[in-house]
């Protein structure tokens, strides 16, 4: 599941990124796509123990993709 969450402002990414995780199954990756890194974001999936990694596009936005596990 991709969901691009470019053109909204906080705290909106980071709610529908929320609820989008709480959908996944063990396992599963949801990709989000964000103009600015989530720096909140990511201390709540390593609380919640979901791995993550960002990546840099070239538009200047950035891709992180979630997995449940």
């Amino acid at each position: 599941m991709i969901l691009d969450n470019r053109g909204l402002e906080p705290p909106q990414p980071m709610m529908r990124t929320l609820a989008a995780l709480a959908k996944l199954n063990l396992g599963e990756t949801l990709t989000i796509i964000n103009d600015r890194r989530p720096m909140f974001l990511y201390e709540q999936l390593d609380e919640l123990g979901y791995r993550h990694e960002t990546v840099a596009r070239e538009d200047g936005s950035f891709e992180i993709r979630i997995t449940k596990g």
